[in-house]
């Protein structure tokens, strides 16, 4: 089975003054009521696995109020091996990563085990912002690879730096024509990683709609360069990058940005010949974002080689029961998977038997 969380400790980690978790390598169910901790320990599993948190705290928001400073570890293990990582937190400093007691990069972690988050916010994700979608894709791919990381940080200071320039109203020619080049060759770069892991992502998103769904799926990444943009090289991209924002050049001048690239690009999925996102209805929605964390799932899995930590935070309760029952047979026993809940009673009694479940009861700062 790979790697996987077998254990996880908190000292002095938001609510938690001291709390050992064990996991099992199948089901976990973080079971109790809200405001107990339960997101606080997804959060630290996040952290210790993908490097980042999908609340994007400050240092000191993870150090328990009165504490000076907070630690969260894990034991990965499988396959005979044996992983100890750590995020270490101390108000007024930049958190730290570990592993195997040696200093490590955010970058690291999810080289080591791969995580996927899915969280009520998600199932906006399909009717939600344009950023939503595009952060989406670009947070897998820095997880899934570090250079996509690098390519993702790159483009986006080289089209900050741009954007300043051209509002600067003694903007130097010959200093934009410089920064022309980094934002086309980054974009170009990007766009061709991004495009490459949409298409994957769309091909197994569209495959497992099927189960979740009555009709067929269809996907489509709507590029700012033009449709003709599809299966160019990258010095292709740069060159048609280059010739947009000359044409351009007047446009985002008077309005002072860059106006085309990946930074602006888009995704679309369409049901029965329409958009999902104008004319789905809040199944249709549901059930798109349902297929798409389930393809996240099967992507890291070929691309880091063994199946990823699936982390559901009190999303049970936002599907129904069609969806629920979809979900938890695509986990079956393959994937760890963490899943925080209220309710039980969400599960059938027979995946709860073979289940590992941690009981929150004591109420705890926030949830």
């Amino acid at each position: 089975m790979g790697l996987a969380v077998r254990r996880l400790t908190l000292h002095d980690w938001r609510c938690f003054e001291e709390r050992t978790i064990d996991l099992a390598a199948g089901l976990n169910v973080f079971c109790g009521p809200n405001a107990t901790g339960k997101t606080n320990a997804v959060e630290a599993l996040q952290l210790l696995t993908a490097g980042t948190s999908f609340r994007h705290p400050r240092t000191d928001e993870l150090v328990r109020d009165g504490a000076q400073s907070a630690r969260a570890a894990a034991r990965l293990a499988g396959d005979g091996r044996v992983v100890d990582v750590c995020c270490l937190c101390t108000p007024g400093k930049r958190r730290t990563f570990e592993r195997n007691g040696k200093p490590a990069r955010p970058a690291d972690l999810s080289a080591t085990l791969m995580s996927v988050l899915f969280t009520p916010d998600d199932l906006t994700l399909i009717k939600g912002s344009a950023k939503a979608r595009r952060d989406e894709l670009d947070d897998f791919g820095a997880q899934a690879n570090a250079s996509f990381r690098k390519v993702v940080r790159a483009y986006g200071r080289a089209v900050d730096q741009r954007n300043r320039l051209l509002k600067d109203p003694l903007m130097d020619e010959g200093m934009l024509a410089a920064w022309d080049a980094a934002v086309a060759l980054g974009g170009a770069t990007l766009l061709r990683a991004r495009m490459a892991l949409f298409e994957r992502l769309r091909s197994k998103m569209c495959e497992i709609y099927a189960r979740v769904g009555t009709e067929s799926l269809e996907g489509r990444y709507d590029c700012t360069l033009g449709p003709e943009a599809h299966g160019l090289s990258r010095d292709e991209l740069r060159d048609l990058f280059l010739d947009r924002m000359e044409r351009t050049r007047a446009e985002e001048l008077r309005r002072g940005m860059t106006l085309s690239g990946p930074h602006r690009d888009d995704v679309t999925f369409i049901l029965g010949g329409r958009d999902v996102r104008s004319f789905g209805s809040q199944g249709q929605q549901r059930s798109v974002v349902l297929a798409w964390k389930m393809a996240e799932v099967a992507i890291a899995a070929e691309v880091v080689g063994e199946q990823p930590l699936l982390l559901l935070d009190d999303v049970m309760s936002e599907l129904d029961e069609r969806r629920r029952v979809a979900l938890t047979e695509f986990v079956g026993g393959r994937i760890q998977t963490v899943v925080t809940t209220a309710n039980l009673q969400y599960f059938p009694s027979d995946l709860l038997g073979d289940a590992q479940v941690v009981e929150f009861g004591e109420r705890g700062l926030d949830a």
